[in-house]
């Protein structure tokens, strides 16, 4: 296809959006997020876990929601292989594919959110863009950014999937912190070190920050 029929599939594409959507209306409901909110005793929020693979994300969110579970707080994990065995299943890992990815997810956190239930958001999520624009989906101070901080040679050491060991047998050629940047939060809400501290330490220092935040 050359630029003409690129310019011209392009412009196409935007009319016919740009057509359905004049038709779209956002539906509001009778019981709203603060009702939900006091109801239940606690703010919502995004809680998103970035860091390496094997860092320590997904077992840090899941610590986390059995604790809330047992305070009574409404949780919902989302898990990156998760959400690509359905929502996004049918995304590959190429970059436009990955923005593409957590935009989706970042509409899934808006939606919670707005339902009253805090979000514990476990994705790699290497680029700051796509973390800065899930940050901008929901209101201002409702995305506490966590940067689960661990060295690539222990997380490698770690390699709970085995998914190390293949991209350096080269069956995955493309991937976070080796062939593929990862670029880390510069001022994130709050740094784990889960190579320095255990999981229920790691576990208490993000209790206490939703504490502070007044979260819970």
């Amino acid at each position: 296809m050359n630029s003409l029929e690129q310019l011209t599939s392009k412009s196409a594409a935007t009319q016919t959006h740009e057509a359905t959507t004049a038709n779209l209306y956002w539906h509001g409901g009778k019981v709203t997020r603060s009702q939900k909110e006091a109801n239940q005793g606690h703010r919502a929020a995004v809680v998103w876990f970035t860091g390496l693979s094997g860092a320590g994300k997904s077992t840090l969110a899941n610590d986390l929601e059995s604790i809330l579970y047992r305070r009574g707080v409404r949780t919902v994990v989302l898990d990156g292989d998760n959400i690509r065995h359905g929502l996004c299943s049918d995304l590959g890992f190429g970059a436009t594919d990955r923005h593409e990815n957590l935009r989706r997810v970042g509409e899934v956190c808006k939606l919670f959110v707005e339902a009253g239930v805090i979000v514990l958001a476990a994705f790699i999520s290497p680029f700051r863009v796509d973390r800065e624009r899930v940050r901008g989906m929901v209101p201002h101070g409702d995305f506490i950014e966590v940067h689960v901080n661990c060295p690539l040679e222990v997380c490698e050491n770690r390699d709970p999937k085995g998914i190390y060991r293949r991209v350096r047998s080269g069956e995955i050629l493309e991937f976070t912190g080796i062939s593929s940047p990862y670029e880390a939060p510069i001022n994130p809400e709050l740094r784990i070190d889960t190579n320095k501290l255990s999981c229920q330490a790691s576990t208490q220092n993000v209790l206490d920050y939703l504490a502070q935040r007044g979260v819970l």
